[in-house]
């Protein structure tokens, strides 16, 4: 790996860095070259000759052709060579939006010739060069022809990373030592890509894209200029399908030791490159005058010595990228644990589950118990795995013994604290997290406790009974093997407490459950939590897009999914949906909800797609103790993530979420994406819906494209009562 380890667990394809090379039809010296002297992982090379045209070629007096002019025959490399350290470039040349016929002709044929021998040598991936223009219909047209007959390569469409406007911030050099000769060349190279895409190259992409159907199997190739749209443009492409960021070595500076480097913003964009796993490939010649003394005896980033007359004349630039690689932020245990949960849909347990398995349609081997299912509480026993993951959240239940505590003191004085007892009930008490939280939070304030520990799972009952023989507990313990709606309370108590929270807040039925449960409380009585709220955002996410599409069905684009999202675009600041609050002793309580939300995306941001809705909730535990994974409010070291606010968007589009794995966040799909303009709200309307047997979500875009109301009725999903 050309980046180097970091630590071992690392094991994203971002490790690994190609550089782009010019046509060479020794390709057994331009893979050695490259790979031993330069240190790359793999080269994206021509695969056909830059002067092959079609219709220059002469045919032969007995009806058959030349042999075509590619690198090689698939001999001069073993297959594995082809498929891990090769990547395909098709000719740039080809303009198959010309208005020159033959220029167009040749194109068709050469771009199907390419990819033709692409596929025959096993090659992961080939980068199809830029549009030439705004116009790109024939272009996608038989690219999308030929994503319907490709076996698994994917193409990476070139797309310079441009938007021609006032939010474009130069990249104005710092440092001393810079020449005004580079400053030129920086710009020089600036013109000639901006002069083949004006305005927003995201529109370019996103065109071509829909004229494919959103093809799985079609990606981005970004890249990188030396002046860089605003922080909010940039964002946007955190949930496209991009898969390599080409740096042109013009786009990097030169520090005062005369070697490359890139400005503060470059870094922060490549860096989060790299945590989101797109490869880099360096792309162009030699540009710094890299000072000698490093290429007598040079030491490359892995601390190995590289004789002067066998190093890459790039080899500065790979060193560079890799120390920023080196540099970033370990990730935190938790988030090691949780690499393999990211952007994976993880289907709801439905009441009828036919249809609701593994969604991945690239890693269909993953195991079932990798995957959170979003449960039915009222229909469903956990598992005793389910119940170990969930009891690993130390920083919920810390929260919990917080509030315990905190309305205990509220609740009893302290010159009755020895005299009085408090009388708990936990409801879903589970295998005894919240009842042991509730015995700590009595023993810090020095109240005294009278436990009833509700659960209906006859499974954790033999749990709990043991660990109250245990811990000594049978004098304050009480359980109750029982479905709480069935229960008739001995008495009433001064607190109920339950964690029956989902990743929507309400999407696991609490306001039914604690609503049955409402009549053990006195009128008095504190219910934990007090109330909680849904918050959902605009993202785009391809991938989940293609996941969910993939299944080639309404009932998949219906469904609400958990998910750990990571490589999704958050496009504006969350808003609140629904509140519920307990106890809610009303005669007219209802837990229908409707709700229309407007969404303002920044201006600067140019247009985006938009896949669907990410979902969050925040619970008021008691009073200042709250719990919650939605972004702005989130609890400390559960979850922080960017787009809580626009400032929050400048400065922090890169940054890394951070969750319980209890609570990842919920994904509302489209079946039809919907691409939203500068200055055009996004309006959206939410509804929760009950039924005798049943409580369902509903939901859809009214502007600025209406689209159909999705799940009616709960046809595709439910909760069951």
């Amino acid at each position: 790996m050309a980046l180097g380890e970091r630590g071992g667990w690392d094991k994203s394809e971002s490790r690994y860095c190609g550089v782009e090379t010019d046509f060479n039809d020794d390709m057994p010296h331009l893979l050695s070259f490259n790979l031993s002297s330069g240190g790359f992982d793999f080269v994206v090379a021509s695969l056909m000759d830059p002067n092959y045209r079609p219709s220059l070629m002469e045919k032969d007096i007995g009806g058959g052709s030349h042999v075509l002019p590619f690198a090689g025959s698939d001999l001069v490399l073993s297959p594995s060579q082809w498929s891990s350290h090769v990547v395909g470039k098709i000719s740039s040349w080809i303009d198959l939006d010309s208005e020159d016929e033959i220029l167009r002709t040749d194109s068709e044929t050469t771009l199907k010739q390419e990819i033709s021998w692409a596929s025959h040598l096993s090659l992961q991936a080939c980068l199809l060069p830029s549009p030439k223009g705004a116009s790109c219909a024939n272009y996608a047209r038989c690219v999308n022809q030929i994503l319907q007959s490709l076996n698994n390569m994917q193409l990476w469409l070139r797309i310079p990373l441009v938007k021609n406007d006032d939010d474009t911030t130069d990249f104005i050099p710092s440092v001393s030592t810079v020449t005004y000769a580079q400053i030129l060349s920086w710009r020089i190279f600036s013109i000639h890509v901006y002069s083949r895409v004006r305005g927003d190259s995201w529109e370019l992409w996103n065109s071509f894209r829909l004229l494919c159907e959103h093809h799985s199997q079609l990606s981005v190739a970004l890249d990188v200029l030396s002046s860089l749209p605003s922080a909010n443009s940039l964002g946007r492409w955190l949930g496209e399908p991009v898969r390599a960021a080409i740096i042109h070595t013009d786009s990097f500076l030169t520090n005062a030791r005369g070697y490359p480097c890139l400005s503060r913003r470059h870094q922060k964009l490549i860096t989060g490159f790299l945590n989101h796993s797109i490869q880099v490939v360096i792309s162009g010649k030699l540009n710094h005058g890299v000072p000698s003394v490093s290429l007598d005896s040079a030491l490359d980033h892995t601390g190995t010595n590289v004789e002067s007359s066998q190093r890459h004349s790039l080899r500065p630039y790979l060193d560079y990228i890799a120390y920023l690689y080196q540099r970033m932020d370990p990730l935190p245990e938790q988030e090691r644990f949780e690499l393999s949960y990211r952007d994976f849909l993880q289907s709801p347990l439905q009441g009828h589950n036919p249809l609701f398995h593994i969604i991945s349609d690239e890693f269909c081997t993953i195991e079932f118990s990798n995957y959170y299912l979003s449960f039915q509480p009222l229909m469903d026993n956990l598992e005793a795995q389910t119940y170990e993951t969930f009891e690993k959240d130390s920083v919920k239940y810390i929260q919990y013994q917080r509030a315990i505590g905190n309305a205990l003191v509220d609740r009893v004085p302290d010159e009755e604290a020895s005299s009085l007892t408090t009388v708990l009930m936990v409801v879903g008490a589970g295998r005894g997290p919240l009842v042991r939280a509730s015995l700590q939070a009595a023993e810090e304030t020095g109240r005294k406790l009278k436990i009833y520990a509700v659960e209906k799972n006859p499974n954790a009952v033999v749990t709990l009974h043991s660990l109250v023989r245990l811990e000594g507990w049978e004098k304050t313990v009480t359980i109750v093997s029982c479905d709480m709606r069935c229960w008739d309370a001995p008495e009433k108590a001064d607190i109920l407490v339950s964690e029956l929270l989902g990743s929507f807040g309400d999407n696991e039925l609490s306001p039914e459950c604690l609503d049955g449960a409402q009549r053990f409380l006195k009128q008095d009585g504190i219910s934990i939590p007090s109330s909680y709220t849904s918050f959902i955002q605009p993202v785009t996410a391809s991938k989940l897009h293609n996941d969910v599409k993939s299944h080639k069905d309404v009932v998949h684009f219906e469904t609400a999914y958990v998910v750990k999202v990571h490589s999704v675009a958050r496009l504006a600041p969350c808003e609140p949906v629904f509140t519920f609050t307990h106890p809610n002793f009303s005669t007219k309580k209802s837990n229908q909800r409707y709700k229309k939300l407007r969404f303002e995306i920044p201006s600067d941001t140019g247009s985006a797609m938009v896949h669907g809705f990410a979902g969050y909730f925040d619970a008021m535990l008691y009073k200042d103790v709250h719990l919650g994974i939605e972004p702005s409010t989130a609890t400390p070291n559960m979850f922080s993530c960017c787009a809580s606010s626009s400032v929050c968007f400048v400065e922090s589009y890169f940054d890394t979420g951070l969750q319980i794995p209890a609570w990842f966040a919920i994904f509302f799909p489209l079946r039809t994406p919907v691409c939203i303009r500068p200055g055009s709200p996004l309006e959206v309307h939410f509804w929760r819906c009950c039924g005798s047997t049943k409580v369902w979500y509903e939901w859809c875009v009214a502007s600025p494209n209406p689209s159909p109301v999705h799940n009616s009725n709960g046809r595709s999903y439910w909760v069951g009562l």
